[in-house]
């Protein structure tokens, strides 16, 4: 499996809090960079619970959209919403990469900061590339290298203190795979597409201490899991109870912010 399915009880939490706390800021960036076309038809890959589908109406008006998801809750609940939007079409279809549909079908193709390691990071820029028409643009957004650069510091700190090598071999593996502005552009060439443009605007996330960070849905459904796929080590129950403890520690008198670098590429294939 390359894109992480939600669990059916984190479906309606992740959709209340996730979404508009954190999900936002990406897709928002991402529909800013569609270009409009006539008769678009969009594959949104990793829709989750379909956002954001509800507003793709605005940037490609009577846009039909086709939604892939590998969480047949996730997607229950992306139908019951589109069911009362009348500015697109949409259809949304159970599905992993790669994806069951044919290539060269689509006028765009979106991911919105899927879960991968770094393996799937590049499995899906291909997917991303198959599914075009030529002429087609691919939008994807992710955090870019130095997001939730305060929790990998602390788990270095761990590291460094409980002589977990491989947890240090790790980091610094995810670090350098982590893309840059520069890297994914190269990275989005070298699989055959061009007009590759990428955007990044810095953001932080507040909490208000180490229990309030791993309780929050934006954390342990976001942000925490992608840093466990990134390291590729699975759950570091050890470690991150270490994090949570040493936010309380090193932040007892003021919020915690972590940093997210909101980046997105638009790329065409031709």
């Amino acid at each position: 499996m390359t894109l992480h399915a939600l669990d059916a009880r984190d479906v309606a939490v992740f959709e209340t809090f996730a979404v508009p706390r954190y999900l936002t800021r990406f897709g928002m960036l991402a529909v800013e960079l569609l270009i409009p076309c006539d008769g678009a038809v969009l594959a949104n890959v990793g829709c989750r619970t379909g956002f954001p589908d509800q507003i793709l109406g605005r940037y490609l008006p009577g846009v039909s959209v086709l939604g892939f998801d590998p969480s047949e809750a996730a997607l229950e609940l992306a139908r019951t919403k589109a069911a009362l939007i009348r500015d697109a079409v949409f259809e949304y279809r159970a599905g992993d990469i790669p994806l069951p549909v044919e290539g060269a079908a689509f006028s765009h193709a979106l991911a919105l900061h899927p879960r991968l390691d770094a393996s799937g990071h590049e499995t899906l820029m291909r997917e991303l590339h198959r599914l075009l028409l030529p002429g087609g643009q691919a939008v994807f957004a992710m955090p870019l290298r130095g997001s939730f650069q305060e929790i990998i510091d602390l788990l270095r700190e761990y590291a460094l203190k409980a002589d977990a090598a491989e947890l240090t071999k790790a980091l610094e593996s995810s670090a350098a795979a982590r893309p840059t502005l520069e890297t994914l552009s190269e990275e989005l060439e070298a699989i055959g597409f061009d007009d590759v443009d990428v955007e990044v605007r810095p953001t932080t996330l507040t909490f208000r201490s180490g229990r309030d960070f791993f309780e929050d849905p934006v954390s342990r459904l976001m942000v925490v899991p992608d840093v466990e796929a990134s390291l590729g080590l699975g759950p570091l129950d050890e470690p991150m109870k270490y994090v949570r403890e040493a936010i309380d520690r090193y932040w007892s008198e003021a919020d915690f912010e972590l940093t997210v670098n909101v980046g997105c590429a638009s790329a065409r294939r031709y």
